[in-house]
């Protein structure tokens, strides 16, 4: 198979950058596979697993939410946030989303509830992504 340049950036570091032959996304209309010469496309991302099939080896990243943009150049995944799967853990997970739900109960303003039930649902999201 052809490759292709591909990056995966966070705000907190760059998780990928390297050469590979096929990206799966989990775009917001659904998941996507990018291989290389894939026509220019920007993109939504949910949270889920994003699969990367480099010449050395299959690597999978959770992301919550962002943009995918390719071109020319290659694909570029410009992620809210991305850990690799095997850094997630199902306790650390199960942690965030009791917080999430203590946050979601004590809002005080519809501003605050609507923010902490999208934060509760991406987790939820999360954790039926990786089927844990």
């Amino acid at each position: 198979m052809a490759a292709f340049h591909f990056e995966l950036v966070s705000p907190e570091r760059l998780l990928f950058s390297g050469d590979v032959e096929a990206v799966v996304v989990p775009g917001s209309e659904g998941q996507f596979t990018i291989l290389k010469d894939h026509a220019p496309v920007m993109a939504t991302l949910k949270p889920g697993v994003v699969d990367v099939d480099a010449p050395t080896g299959k690597q999978s990243l959770f992301v919550r939410g962002g943009f995918v943009d390719v071109s020319a150049a290659g694909l570029t995944i410009l992620a809210e946030q991305a850990i690799p799967v095997a850094e997630l853990d199902l306790a650390r997970i199960e942690q965030e989303i009791r917080n999430a739900e203590e946050d979601f109960n004590d809002a005080q303003s519809d501003e605050g509830k609507r923010a902490a039930g999208e934060k509760l649902a991406q987790l939820r999201e999360v954790k039926a992504a990786l089927g844990l």
